[in-house]
């Protein structure tokens, strides 16, 4: 089996951007991340990186930084000056990159890689408009060394395109993520967003969000956690043998002697019964020591002077004890990681003797409703507009399992945004209404690029909710952007906020609740629409057709909003999101 020749990136970070107005192309963002970051992430599984242009302290001290001389002297001469900078076998695979290609990914480096190895010794991508682009290709090493040292000998390097290097002749690969960033016009089109569908944005915030740190805590001080490992029960159940009815504990077979006593729940007298004896017993109460059975009222009657108990004709033959650990023995897993802290599971814990577990979250959240046009309280003036969620979103977001630790109200300003998002808060996820759709006032994804915030989830195939936000700020906390609209911003919540809570606790997500939506052919469109529905006495819902967005009067009486699919037809299977 032969090894893999060693690898090397070679990664060219000194153009002079000249059609972008002369800016640093490999410092510009798209994403969050600087597009020299994107190439570095992209060849970071390689051997060796080389960055080929100005100094930059920031970068890691593995990375090997060099310059061409004369500085600009075109893409040749940086190649020259990076293989100069390393030692490399002659079959050492190089990946030459350009640091402008905002969508290369390391699937893309290592295709070229492979077609590198079976092809030939130069491979260069092809992008979707069958155009070759030179500044994405793999060499093997002394190919690109003799190209180019020759080219040197004969011609110079100052300037020289790359077609120079490859003159006598290349392989090519069609390959995905090749735009470059040449133009403004570039730079925007790198930045536009792709547009998920639901569950497409669901699935890319459960795969991007990093679960919260698992702490120990008391767990009816949890509720909206989730457990981080198994619940196990600290005690039996029952921990003795009780009486499950009303009856009589009885000792081997009747009839059976009264005594006086009579047990009942929590008596801690001890009580020995004899063969042939019976005491009165309590639902609840523990077995006397030597009672063999608990025979309920209903089976028995009591006859004669001293009285006997004796059973009645064809009584079936039934225990009504349960024995010690009948539900649970130490040890047994009471609930698995992954389920959410709950009432419920709070006092199944409290019946298994448990009172603290290991837990993540819950999840601490800040809302902030946003818009110099909202107001909260006093008279209105010409143009507000009075903000109708803020001060539910609170109680929204704890059915969905978050506390909500601050609900405030942020005004327009330049500055704004990045004060908010960056603040200190303890707060795990901010939940932002308003200023998701990019217009003149809408200042939160500028905000989130210049943070340096990752975005996970930039637009939804939705109606409403399309110009929803998920992302994820450098210290980890997470951002929810809502739209303004009162009924979107609701509905896009109840959609999408239990899958951030899922992801952040470490929660088994429950599967989504279906319904059947009668008039589903009337009320679809082109994405999926969340209408509020009605359930008819045919259990079939049917959706409200002309729901008013700018307030939440349509959902009121509403069990349920559903998820209407694109060109639905009717009584098709569609999810329902709850109310109640």
């Amino acid at each position: 089996m032969n090894a893999h020749p060693p690898t090397c990136a070679l990664i060219l970070a000194g153009g002079r951007g000249t059609r972008m107005g002369g800016v640093d192309k490999p410092g510009l963002v798209v994403h969050g991340h600087r597009l020299l970051d994107i190439a570095l992430a992209a060849t970071a599984h390689l051997g060796t990186t080389v960055v080929v242009g100005p100094h930059r302290d920031d970068l890691d001290t593995g990375v090997v930084q060099t310059q061409e001389s004369p500085i600009g002297g075109g893409p040749v001469s940086a190649l020259w000056a990076g293989l100069n900078a390393v030692e490399l076998p002659d079959d050492a695979v190089v990946v030459v990159l350009a640091a402008d290609l905002p969508h290369v990914s390391r699937g893309v480096v290592d295709s070229l890689i492979d077609s590198t190895s079976h092809l030939g010794p130069v491979t260069c991508a092809v992008d979707e408009n069958n155009r070759t682009q030179f500044l994405l290709s793999a060499w093997v090493f002394h190919e690109l060394r003799e190209r180019i040292a020759t080219l040197r000998e004969s011609a110079g390097l100052d300037n020289q395109p790359m077609k120079k290097l490859l003159t006598q002749g290349f392989s090519t690969l069609h390959v995905s993520g090749t735009a470059d960033c040449d133009t403004p016009e570039d730079l925007e089109r790198a930045r536009e967003l792709p547009r998920l569908t639901i569950a497409g944005a669901r699935a890319a915030i459960a795969e991007s969000l990093t679960p919260l740190r698992p702490h120990r805590a008391v767990l009816a001080e949890s509720f909206g956690a989730t457990l981080a490992e198994p619940l196990v029960a600290q005690g039996d159940l029952p921990r003795s043998s009780v009486s499950a009815m009303d009856g009589y504990a009885v000792a081997g077979d009747g009839p059976w002697r009264i005594r006086q006593e009579v047990r009942v729940a929590g008596a801690d007298a001890t009580l020995e019964l004899a063969d042939g004896e019976a005491v009165r017993i309590a639902t609840g109460a523990h077995l006397p020591t030597g009672a063999s059975a608990v025979i309920r009222d209903e089976h028995v009657v009591a006859d004669g002077t001293p009285p006997l108990l004796t059973l009645l004709p064809n009584t079936p033959q039934r225990n009504d004890a349960r024995p010690q650990g009948e539900d649970w023995t130490v040890g047994f897993t009471i609930a698995p990681a992954g389920t959410p802290v709950t009432p419920v599971l709070v006092s199944a814990a409290t019946s298994g003797e448990v009172v603290e577990g290991l837990v993540r979250g819950p999840v601490r959240a800040r809302v902030v409703t946003t818009g110099d046009e909202i107001r909260r309280d006093g008279p209105l003036r010409e143009g507000q507009t009075r903000d109708s969620i803020g001060g539910i979103l609170p109680l929204l977001l704890g059915r969905c399992g978050a506390a909500c630790i601050s609900d405030t109200h942020l005004r327009d300003t330049a500055d704004g945004f990045e004060t908010t998002l960056g603040a200190d808060d303890g707060a795990d996820l901010i939940v932002i209404v308003g200023a998701t759709g990019g217009g003149a006032a809408d200042e939160m994804r500028s905000a989130l690029d210049r943070l340096g915030a990752h975005i996970v989830v930039g637009r939804v195939a939705s109606r409403p909710g399309g110009s929803q936000i998920t992302a994820v700020l450098p210290t980890g906390k997470v951002v929810l952007g809502l739209p303004g609209n009162p009924y979107a911003a609701v509905t896009t919540l109840l959609t999408m906020l239990p899958t951030i809570v899922s992801a952040l606790t470490g929660r088994t997500p429950l599967p989504p609740l279906l319904g059947i939506v009668a008039n589903a052919s009337e009320v679809s469109s082109d994405a999926v629409r969340l209408l509020p529905v009605t359930q008819t006495d045919d259990g079939r819902w049917h959706a409200d057709p002309s729901v008013r967005t700018s307030h939440l009067a349509g959902l009121i009486g509403k069990a349920a909003f559903a998820l209407v699919p694109a060109s639905a037809p009717d009584n098709v299977v569609a999810e329902l999101v709850l109310l109640g």
